[in-house]
């Protein structure tokens, strides 16, 4: 089910960036699907969490191309769908390693690694897509917003994530004793 999630979260946030108009929050425009792809990390590292960091790196690959597949087939921009896939694997790759490494309870796991993750794909993501120098749909005065709103979203839905994953954990160990 974790990989399905996974896989699930990432074809859901390029099918609702598409599908539906921004966010505007004050000077922030955020993708719709920007609430998903916070999710995604909180899945990956679920997956990870069962399978390993070798087999998440598997299912990397095949999220990969499943989002660059989707986002094309959706009738993205070239310069969209490999600045899609470029920032996939830089925060994909991030998160896997932060989260690994980091030896805190599992939901701090999740929230830190998100949190660059999020960092990472929203940079690239916005500057190699959105700017003059990808599809130029953004101009420079409005990346900056651009980026921090997405990062805003991200972290908040990293949060949420992790306070209900501690709440999971504590219920099972509760459950245990």
């Amino acid at each position: 089910m974790r990989i399905l999630f996974y896989l699930l979260s990432i074809v859901i946030a390029n099918v609702v960036t598409a599908r539906f108009a921004p966010l505007e929050f004050g000077m922030f425009i955020v993708p719709m699907g920007t609430l998903f792809v916070g999710a995604t990390f909180i899945f990956r590292d679920l997956v990870q969490n069962k399978y390993g960091r070798a087999k998440t790196y598997l299912f990397i690959l095949t999220a990969l191309v499943l989002s660059a597949l989707v986002s094309f087939s959706l009738g993205d921009t070239l310069m969209i769908v490999v600045a899609s896939a470029l920032s996939f694997v830089i925060a994909e790759t991030a998160d896997t390693e932060i989260y690994t490494r980091l030896k805190l309870p599992m939901a701090w796991r999740v929230f830190y690694s998100g949190i660059v993750g999020g960092l990472f794909d929203s940079v690239v993501f916005v500057i190699i897509g959105l700017s003059p120098i990808g599809a130029g749909i953004l101009p420079w005065e409005a990346v900056p917003t651009a980026i921090l709103g997405q990062i805003i979203v991200k972290t908040v839905v990293q949060m949420f994530g992790a306070l209900i994953l501690n709440q999971v954990y504590v219920m099972k160990e509760k459950a245990l004793v």
